[in-house]
């Protein structure tokens, strides 16, 4: 197969890439800052407007968009006009390339984020409930109005999928929880640290769920869904079994042998979030999400309990250091 990986130089597109360039196959990754050490190709684009990238998609098997900003960050006006603007404009412009290729690939993978769903902590969302649309679009019960933003983001992100003229292209939303990765710089990594420093206990009670997804069932699920082509629209990529945050940071600290975490308040999670330049809905949100059509359509889960998954990146993330 040719996957050709706009946005792929990220942390997931790295993960994506190394599995299908292992395999043989042929890897194109779509990159604002090419980086020619790496194994596979890495082209030029500029994630808004089709240039000549665009001759890469006519004739290939499939492309996965990654492209957008990360949301880690403070979401000032500047950060949130390039938060939208990157996952929209990229999105169109990798449509408007593929309605322009004599031989469109046959899907196109669309990453797309799990913060569509509402808040909540009573019962899982599948990719049927707990959209917020209508009358209730953007709003979540219990949840600040500033959390408005990131599901009018989510929402924005799949309009553009969805308005894009591709009729001979599969299009797949890959509404995808966090992408658990031993490698470093990722959000893994992120929340080893806080466990080592001592900083792995409940946050603002704890009870807010973590949806999160082994990196080699994510793996797995991408190559899951580009071999069954009669699945198509949003696709939950995440763990059957999303877990409390302090339940969560437990699991975490036992595979790390770390015997305790401080909790902390939602106040000091304020003062915290304010100094590392990043926002308290990242960790306050409750998503509660399940893969009720991957499930459905027999897909098996290599890690589907946090304990185990935990267990095993946090053995590979010290190989990786070693």
């Amino acid at each position: 197969m040719k996957i050709v990986l706009p946005g792929g130089s990220g942390q997931v597109g790295t993960v994506l890439a190394r599995a299908f360039h292992a395999e043989g196959h042929e890897v194109v990754v779509l990159s604002r800052q090419p980086d020619m050490t790496r194994l596979w190709r890495v082209v030029s684009w500029d994630g808004a407007t089709v240039g000549p990238w665009a001759a890469e998609l006519d004739g290939a098997t499939a492309v996965i968009n990654l492209a957008g900003r990360i949301v880690d960050c403070r979401y000032t006006p500047e950060n949130r006009r390039q938060i939208l603007r990157s996952r929209v404009d990229s999105t169109r412009a990798v449509g408007l390339a593929i309605a322009a290729c004599a031989r469109p690939p046959a899907t196109w993978l669309q990453a797309a984020t799990a913060t569509i769903y509402a808040h909540r902590y009573d019962a899982p969302n599948d990719e049927a409930t707990g959209l917020l649309g209508g009358a209730e679009r953007g709003v979540q019960r219990g949840a600040p109005d500033t959390w408005r933003f990131s599901t009018e983001v989510a929402q924005a992100w799949e309009a553009a999928l969805n308005e894009a003229p591709t009729p001979h292209t599969r299009k797949v939303a890959l509404r995808s929880a966090m992408v658990m990765s031993p490698d470093p710089g990722g959000i893994f990594d992120v929340l080893l640290k806080l466990v080592r420093w001592g900083l792995g206990g409940p946050a603002a009670g704890g009870r807010q769920y973590v949806s999160w997804i082994h990196d080699h069932d994510f793996i797995r699920a991408v190559q899951w869904l580009l071999t069954h082509p009669h699945l198509t629209g949003p696709v939950n990529l995440a763990s059957p079994n999303p877990l409390p945050y302090k339940d969560f940071m437990r699991g975490l600290r036992h595979a790390t042998g770390t015997p305790f975490g401080l909790p902390a308040t939602c106040w000091m999670l304020e003062i915290g979030a304010w100094l590392m330049r990043t926002e308290t809905e990242l960790v306050l949100k409750s998503r509660r999400v399940v893969p009720g059509r991957l499930l459905a359509d027999g897909f098996t889960f290599g890690f589907p309990n946090w304990d185990a998954a935990a267990v095993d990146l946090v053995a590979r993330r010290r190989q990786v250091v070693a």
